[in-house]
């Protein structure tokens, strides 16, 4: 997660706060359980594995979503993307 973001849950959803910017951002409770794994580094691989365990989804489309929601917040200065190791 990038620095200068606060978050909370709310009824299974996450409200993001991006304090550079002013603007907020809400997840539904898929994306917040995203958001809720990303808290501390980890790899697109184990977020999938993760979400696939929990929800009845596909993996390659799980894989896509995952990987266009990450896309999305990194564009909103919500997280920052480390250099791919263990992808």
């Amino acid at each position: 997660m990038a620095p200068d973001q606060v978050s909370c849950e709310l009824d299974g959803e996450a409200a993001i706060l991006n304090l550079k910017s002013g603007a907020y951002h809400g997840l539904d409770p898929v994306g917040a359980a995203v958001w809720n794994l990303i808290a501390s580094p980890t790899s697109v691989d184990a977020m999938v594995d993760a979400m696939v365990a929990q929800f009845d989804v596909d993996r390659a489309r799980c894989e896509r979503d995952v990987l266009a929601l990450l896309g999305k917040l990194d564009e909103r200065g919500l997280i920052r993307i480390g250099d791919g190791a263990g992808r």
